[in-house]
C-alpha cells in the first residue's frame, strides 16, 4: 500500500477550485484468468502504464472501524458486459484485487495503491456482480504455530 500522493494531486486537493479529477482503477487477476481485468470507475476508458482500463461503472463502499474485526469493503460492479462474471465464474479460488487511484490528467503517476485484496463471498445477478474485499485475517491462525509433541521434543517428556 502506498500513501506518498504528488505534489500536483496535493496542490488539487488543497486547492478551494480545481480541473483536475481522479479516477479509481481495479485490476482482478488470478493464475486461471488468461489477463487481468481492468476497469476503470469513470466514463471514459483510461490508459495507465501501458494498461488499458475499460470504464464500468462501480461502487466501492471501505470497511468500518470496528474493533476486533476484519476489515471487509464491499465492491459492487454493474453488469453491464458478461465478460466479468464469465471470468469470475470459472475461478476456484479467490481473485486478487488491487485498488489505485490516479489524477485523471496523468494516470501513469499511480497516487495511491491498495493491494492483497480477495475477493470472495461473490454473488451476481443481471444488474450486478457483488463481492467482499478482504484481506487475509492473520488473527484467526493458531498460536503457537508449533506445539510440543514428544516427537518434535523428546526431552521434554
Amino acid at each position: 500500500m502506498s500513501r506518498n500522493l504528488s505534489t500536483a494531486a496535493r496542490n488539487a486537493l488543497y486547492a478551494s477550485e480545481t480541473g483536475e479529477g481522479f479516477a479509481v482503477l481495479l485490476t482482478l487477476s488470478h493464475a486461471q484468468l488468461e489477463a487481468p481485468l481492468r476497469v476503470a470507475g469513470s466514463d471514459a476508458a483510461i490508459t495507465s502504464r501501458g494498461d488499458n482500463f475499460v470504464p464500468y461503472p462501480f461502487r466501492l463502499t471501505l470497511p468500518d472501524d470496528a474493533e476486533r474485526q476484519s476489515p471487509e469493503a464491499r465492491l459492487v460492479i454493474d453488469n453491464v458486459d458478461r465478460q466479468i462474471i464469465l471470468a469470475l465464474r470459472n475461478l476456484n479460488t479467490a481473485p486478487q484485487v488491487t485498488i489505485e487511484i490516479v489524477r485523471i490528467s496523468d494516470p501513469d503517476i499511480v497516487e495511491a495503491r491498495f493491494d492483497s485484496f480477495r475477493l470472495g463471498q461473490v454473488s451476481y445477478d443481471k444488474q450486478m456482480v457483488e463481492g467482499i474485499l478482504s484481506l487475509e485475517d492473520f488473527t484467526a491462525e493458531p498460536f503457537p504455530a508449533g506445539t510440543f509433541t514428544p516427537g518434535h521434543f523428546p526431552g521434554l517428556f
